[in-house]
């Protein structure tokens, strides 16, 4: 009989993983890039919820979801694959230690960010466009739409707007959810109490859950802020960086709460269901 903890996974489960993920969570995605682009701190982010459920009815909640999913099947495939294609490279026999975890995560975050901004510009601003008057709203009707009257616009080069911050945040996010998680749950399964089973994947998922918003909060910050300016608005990342800066250092921490509340369950479901995919469909290692 097989043993399915032995099973090792395809490079297309993390982007499967994530974008299923990113369907469950997605109105506390949207909830969070209201309150940072809100120039003054004015509502909290239950009253922008109910303001929009009234307004504009429960599916606006939804808003971009094509363009989340897009951004996950880019952005996730690539940071994953890399990650679970090079680890063995790098190590062949044994588990490689934290830095190379860590090393490796951050390489496959900043390509997976480069790859993942134009869905991740267009996500943003189609979560934004519920708050505008309706003659400045962009009005994209799913992803593809987006893609194409940017690229038809704005040009070539607006559609990785913000993709400095993008690969920033993405080399943090990556260590936090891969390269910890990684590390954590080897630690447990090195003791008595854990064995590879869906409890262990829900505890190491919630620590490095965690841990990925505490170290990616202020980045993700400027990203939404460079991602959703019209042009010229800023000159430069560190112009945004400033400008923020003006309304306190509490700004950049904008969207904390939803931040964690989306990224915690976010990064459980994620790894539930990648391990889920690795046990039922991985590569056997005989």
């Amino acid at each position: 009989m097989i043993d399915v903890t032995k099973r090792t996974p395809l490079w297309y489960h993390g982007g499967v993983a994530s974008a299923l993920a990113a369907c469950c969570t997605h109105p506390l995605d949207l909830l969070k890039v209201h309150l940072q682009t809100q120039q003054s701190a004015r509502m909290r982010g239950t009253q922008i919820a109910v303001n929009i459920v009234r307004t504009q009815g429960v599916l606006a909640l939804y808003n971009g979801l094509s363009a989340s999913v897009g951004r996950q099947l880019s952005y996730s495939t690539t940071r994953f694959a890399f990650y679970d294609m090079m680890k063995p490279i790098v190590v062949k026999d044994g588990n490689p230690t934290m830095l190379q975890k860590m090393v490796i995560a951050s390489c496959g975050g900043f390509f997976g960010g480069i790859v993942g901004t134009p869905c991740d510009m267009v996500d943003v601003r189609m979560q934004n466009d519920i708050k505008l008057p309706k003659e400045l709203r962009r009005n994209y009707k799913h992803v593809f739409d987006g893609l194409y009257q940017v690229l038809t616009k704005e040009g070539f080069l607006t559609l990785f707007n913000g993709v400095g911050m993008a690969s920033l945040r993405a080399v943090l996010i990556t260590n936090g959810q891969i390269a910890f998680y990684d590390q954590i749950k080897e630690m447990l399964l090195r003791t008595s109490y854990f064995d590879d089973t869906i409890s262990t994947h829900f505890t190491t998922s919630f620590m490095a859950g965690a841990i990925a918003t505490g170290m990616t909060q202020p980045v993700d910050v400027m990203k939404t802020r460079l991602m959703n300016a019209k042009p010229g608005e800023y000159r430069n990342v560190w112009h945004c960086v400033l400008e923020t800066g003006k309304h306190g250092p509490l700004s950049y921490f904008k969207g904390f709460v939803p931040a964690f509340i989306r990224l915690g369950p976010q990064t459980i479901l994620i790894w539930i269901f990648k391990e889920q995919l690795r046990m039922k469909y991985g590569k056997d290692p005989k």
